[in-house]
């Protein structure tokens, strides 16, 4: 699955409210670009995405049958 069915899948999903997609997204188009940006720039940007998912935190209790 590449970014743009990433988002699709978002947007059709009404998943635009849920953060932790949002961040599947980021990753995504992270991962699709690795090749053309340098590697502190990858990092920082990884490191980024990562902190925005640490201050998530515990999203999912109370509505596990429904996240997993």
């Amino acid at each position: 699955m590449n970014s743009d069915d990433l988002a699709r899948y978002i947007e059709d999903t009404n998943g635009i409210s849920k953060p932790w997609l949002l961040a599947q997204l980021r990753l995504k188009k992270l991962q699709e670009r690795k090749s053309e940006i340098t590697s502190e720039d990858y990092a920082a940007a990884l490191a980024d995405i990562h902190q925005d998912l640490m201050q998530l935190g515990e999203w999912w209790i109370g509505m596990e049958d429904q996240v997993f």
